[in-house]
């Protein structure tokens, strides 16, 4: 198992070096999104909307921070299950988006889209939202804001640990044997 440091906007070149089980610190721009943010954004590519913020090689991570307590930048901050996503994430991969982050396994529709896409799914610690919070340097409501904790955010993170669950050939944690 190796070791990855990497940039978010890096993302695109070095996803064909990690492999499942490497561990990841994420650093840059990753958006959080939830299954109704998932919902409204594939209504705007349908609809040929403008998004919230360029799908394009972008990180969404799946997540509904909590207020923010005095001195942080960010409430609690931990990762949602992923599969409530799975009926979205192939037709946001087909529109650009490359890397996603979440908790627990994904069905077989989004494994061989992240692999048609050359994509990566990545797995942070259930459980330890304030943990992940420590990682969050700012963010930012950029839509949808009518959904409270599951609006859109710009997040901006500093050495996020993750582990690669999926990675673009189609290795998977998930898998026995």
């Amino acid at each position: 198992m190796s070791v990855f440091y990497i940039n978010t906007a890096d993302l695109p070149e070095k996803i064909p070096e990690i492999r499942f089980g490497d561990e990841v610190y994420l650093s840059g721009t990753v958006y959080t999104a939830r299954d109704a943010a998932h919902k409204k954004i594939k209504e705007l590519l349908e609809n040929k909307k403008p998004l919230p913020f360029e799908l394009k090689n972008a990180c969404i991570y799946y997540a509904g921070p909590t207020p923010e307590p005095p001195s942080s930048a960010i409430g609690s901050c931990g990762p949602t299950t992923s599969s409530r996503m799975d009926v979205f994430t192939p037709y946001l991969m087909d529109n650009g988006l490359v890397a996603m982050i979440g908790k627990g396994p994904r069905n077989e529709q989004v494994v061989q889209s992240i692999k048609k896409h050359k994509g990566v799914y990545f797995c942070a610690i259930g459980g330890a939202g304030a943990l992940a919070a420590m990682c969050i340097k700012s963010f930012e409501v950029i839509a949808f804001e009518e959904l409270g904790c599951e609006s859109v955010k710009r997040l901006e993170v500093e050495n996020f640990p993750v582990l690669c669950a999926i990675d673009c050939l189609g290795g998977n944690i998930f898998k026995k044997g």
